[in-house]
């Protein structure tokens, strides 16, 4: 239950860019601009990409996606279907509620589907909420069926990791 929380703000930030409702974080975020930084920005209308380069970084209350690159995928019929953060890491920070700490989650690369809602964060995965952790080289958060899988690599050098605080401690922050 706790990953699954930790990662919904996750999925609210990737899917700020679809127009789908952000029931996951601030009220206030939802009527708030999305605003977009990059060096360099190309739109490809053809093919339905759009890609931002360097020190991107999209915002929207107190939802943030800052990457290298983040690429936007439209459908045929022009919505956004795919967005894909990459950096190192890629980061995504947002409070979920206004009495919750704020959800930091970072990765190599996250991949938001909509139309599967599906968010996949690879590669030193990592999602932190106060001070609970929860870490694996890749983790998949299934929206509609709230189900949360966590990989470690193949290898074994890194293993699915989770650290839950005791309830007072939490509590204290």
């Amino acid at each position: 239950m706790r990953a699954k929380r930790l990662l919904q703000a996750t999925l609210c930030c990737l899917a700020l860019s679809s127009a789908a409702p952000s029931v996951l974080a601030l009220p206030e975020d939802r009527s708030e601009p999305i605003n977009i930084s990059a060096d360099s920005a190309s739109i490809n209308e053809k093919t339905g990409v759009t890609v931002y380069s360097g020190r991107v970084e999209i915002s929207q209350g107190s939802m943030k996606i800052r990457g290298d690159r983040i690429e936007l995928y439209r459908s045929g019929d022009g919505d956004v279907d795919r967005i894909v953060a990459i950096g190192k890491p890629a980061q995504f920070e947002q409070q979920p509620k206004a009495d919750e700490p704020v959800t930091h989650a970072y990765g190599l690369r996250m991949e938001y589907r909509i139309s599967a809602q599906t968010v996949t964060i690879n590669e030193q995965a990592k999602v932190e909420q106060g001070q609970d952790t929860f870490t694996g080289e890749r983790i998949v958060y299934n929206m509609d069926k709230a189900i949360v899988d966590a990989y470690g690599s193949e290898d074994g050098d890194q293993r699915v990791k989770m650290v839950i605080q005791p309830k007072s401690s939490r509590n204290a922050q």
